[in-house]
């Protein structure tokens, strides 16, 4: 059985997906990229600021499904230079308690709506 999680304080998918999806002990988040739930547009700033948003649109969703970052299991980072992993190390490692989940990062031609930085992730319940 599919459960789905609907995005709050002013998330909304962008596209025909669902912003979260539980089945069984575990949520799966679709890929966030640095929306402002306030205006719909992307963050300004730097790599760094984009991926605090990626990061607090991931906490909204995860908030609304009953869980936090340290009932995450897996992440994976998509980036648009890979030059910026440091950057996205640093503040990524300031959501995650340790043992921060497994994850995979990967540079990619372009992202929607042209960020720097998209992150999905898959939390469990149990």
């Amino acid at each position: 059985m599919r459960t789905v999680v609907s995005a709050v304080g002013g998330l909304s998918p962008i596209g025909p997906y669902s912003a979260a999806v539980r089945t069984g002990q575990l949520l799966f988040i679709s890929g966030q990229i640095p929306l402002d739930p306030a205006t719909g547009t992307i963050v300004a700033g730097d790599v760094a600021a984009q991926t605090g948003r990626v990061l607090d649109n991931l906490g909204i969703i995860l908030e609304a499904g009953g869980l936090r970052f340290a009932d995450v299991v897996r992440t994976t980072i998509f980036l648009a230079d890979l030059n910026d992993f440091a950057a996205v190390n640093d503040v990524y490692g300031r959501y995650f308690p340790t043992p921060a989940p497994a994850r995979a990062t990967v540079e990619v031609a372009r992202l929607p709506k042209d960020a720097r930085i998209e992150i999905d992730a898959i939390a469990s319940y149990e």
